[in-house]
Parts: structure tokens; sequence; C-alpha cells
């Protein structure tokens, strides 16, 4: 393992994924920790800021392009910043399921899923975890 190929990657590149490894860790603790407390509400919002950053800088990186500059996987930095408003609603009104359904459903699929597919040969984590 080296931060190397990260550290030498573009601002945006380096943004994304610090944004989203510190997004993945913190949506860990979230997921364990007790609910409805201050600090769940405050690392609550940490969070979705997090993922707002990844969705953002999602849009600066153009490394597989299937629509011009787009691939499949900005479908997704579409899809959760309109999830993080259901989820946030869904909390402020008391839905603890609905909140608790979608904040887990964006973890798995906004972080996970896609963190996965950085994960296949010849991409940059890849390079990161498993060498070049």
């Amino acid at each position: 393992m080296s931060l190397a190929p990260l550290l030498a990657a573009a601002p945006e590149i380096q943004v994304h994924a610090f944004a989203a490894l510190a997004a993945f860790v913190l949506g860990g603790v979230q997921l364990a920790a007790p609910k409805g407390t201050l600090p769940h509400r405050t690392l609550g919002w940490v969070w979705v800021a997090l993922m707002l950053v990844i969705s953002a800088s999602s849009f600066l990186i153009h490394g597989i392009k299937l629509w011009g500059p787009w691939s499949p996987i900005h479908l997704i930095s579409v899809f959760t910043p309109i999830m993080l408003v259901v989820g946030v609603v869904a909390a402020r009104r008391h839905r603890v399921r609905a909140h608790k359904i979608t904040m887990i459903s964006i973890y798995a699929g906004a972080l996970i899923l896609a963190g996965l597919f950085t994960l296949l040969p010849g991409r940059l984590m890849h390079d990161v975890l498993f060498g070049s």
C-alpha cells in the first residue's frame, strides 16, 4: 500500500478521495453509535457535508467517458444530494425509519458500492492499495 499515486493525483481527485475515506469512516461510526444524541446529529451534519463534497468533486473527475465527459458513476453524484435532502428532512420530521433507510442506502450505494469500483485494476485506488 502506498499513498504516492493519490498524492500525485490532481487536487480534485485528492479532495474527492480523502472526503470519501473520511465519510466512509465517519459513516461507520454513525451507524454504530447511539442515535438521536447531539454527537449523532453534529457528526451527521459533518457526514452530509462530506457527501456533498464527494458529489460535487466527482463532476471534476472524467476518467471514464461514456456520455461526453460523464460516466454512469456520475448518476450517483446527481442522486446522492437529492437523497441527502430526503434523509435530513425525514430526520427533522422524526421519521426515524425513513431516515435510517435513506442514510444506510446512501452509505451502501455512494460509498461502499461506488468505492468498490475504484478498486478495479487501472483505477487510482487500486494502485494505492495494491500497487500499479
